[in-house]
């Protein structure tokens, strides 16, 4: 069974989807890591006696600091993929040229790439707005997509749209990490 390593960075709804609906059944979760020490994620993983690392990266002077001990412990479970759901990091070359890892936006890439993408992406001119799969690489959002799901804005207000990009994301990533891994 391929193995795969979660970063998360908040509330862990994607961590707790990947453990409820594909841990032990299409992939082993053999670690997850988080940016940031009051992370919810947390708690999931430790629900599913997943280990759970911090590594702070307010600790750390450098982006490039950070990411040697991310990939250092990362390299630690040896994983297939690594998989970025809700990881609020800029990753450097140290990462990205290490590390096979893949990455869940809210967003159609190109459009409304890095921070606050689901509001952007409500205000912006389309008419769809939706979920991407990707690749990570050293440019931010802009690796191979793997796929995209979208769905219309008509109709609706920001938090139906939001809880409606919510949704979607977690087939997306299952998806994802099934297609990247050749299953």
């Amino acid at each position: 069974m391929p193995k795969i390593v979660i970063l998360f960075s908040g509330s862990g709804s994607n961590l707790c989807y990947i453990l409820e609906n594909m841990h032990k059944k299409s992939v082993e979760v053999v670690a997850s890591i988080t940016n940031n020490p009051n992370a919810g994620g947390i708690e999931y993983a430790n629900r599913f006696n997943i280990p759970v690392t911090v590594i702070d990266h307010t600790k750390y002077s450098s982006r490039e600091d950070f990411d040697k001990e991310l990939v250092k412990e990362i390299q630690k479970y040896n994983p297939n993929l690594t998989v970025l759901a809700g990881f609020m990091r800029i990753l450097t070359p140290i990462f990205t040229q290490n590390i096979k890892a893949i990455n869940l936006h809210p967003s159609l890439l190109p459009r409304n790439k890095g921070l606050n993408a689901i509001k952007r992406s409500f205000e912006d001119e389309f008419d769809d707005g939706g979920v991407t799969i990707h690749y990570v690489t050293e440019e931010l959002d802009s690796g191979d997509i793997i796929i995209q799901k979208s769905i219309s804005k008509d109709g609706l207000n920001y938090s139906e749209y939001y809880n409606k990009i919510r949704e979607i994301e977690k087939e997306a990533l299952k998806f994802g990490i099934l297609k990247s891994l050749g299953i």
